[in-house]
């Protein structure tokens, strides 16, 4: 069994994945990436249990790569934003993305492209724009679904979202909400 601490190893990959390093936490940052910020809508989407999401969303706010501010809509609750270096783990999660499609792929395939703002053009498996030759910050990225969801497909507020194309960080479009994530759509 691994060590949780990495304290006598001189590694900033080790130092980092004590960060981020656990499949919940990536899923938490991927979900924010996609403009997610209430606690609610990642609990929804994510189906992790309430005190591990509680535990990793405290974690990377201890760690400074998200930080929360009041909810204008919902008083004595908060949104949680990403931080700067939230933000610069952009590439990496791209990078785990492609590499899961390459080598993990779900029966459906890929399910989303992510696309450069400024001229429309997919980006690379590195997170590369090919005709621009720019690794776009996720404000200046777009992300579109490929294909209808299937019947099996999630309906919860965040995954309604994401039917439409998004630029990476906005707040997704309120899509109703309250809708019970497990009933196929139809």
């Amino acid at each position: 069994m691994l060590p949780s601490l990495y304290e006598k190893q001189d590694c900033s990959l080790a130092r980092a994945l004590e960060v981020v390093g656990e499949r919940w936490t990536l899923l938490i940052m991927r979900d924010a990436f996609y403009g997610v910020r209430r606690f609610n809508d990642f609990l929804a989407h994510l189906d992790a249990p309430r005190t591990i999401l509680s535990t990793r969303l405290r974690t990377l706010i201890e760690a400074g790569l998200m930080e929360t501010r009041p909810d204008p809509e919902h008083a004595g609750r908060r949104l949680y934003e990403l931080t700067d270096d939230g933000r610069a783990l952009w590439p990496a999660l791209y990078a785990l993305r492609t590499w899961g499609e390459r080598h993990a792929p779900g029966s459906s395939g890929p399910r989303r492209v992510f696309t450069h703002d400024a001229c429309g053009q997919p980006l690379d498996h590195t997170a590369q724009c090919s005709t621009c030759g720019v690794v776009p910050g996720p404000e200046h990225v777009i992300v579109s679904p490929l294909g209808k969801p299937g019947p099996e497909a999630r309906t919860d507020r965040v995954a309604l979202g994401l039917q439409h194309p998004h630029r990476l960080l906005d707040a997704l479009p309120d899509q109703g909400g309250g809708v019970d994530e497990r009933k196929p759509v139809g």
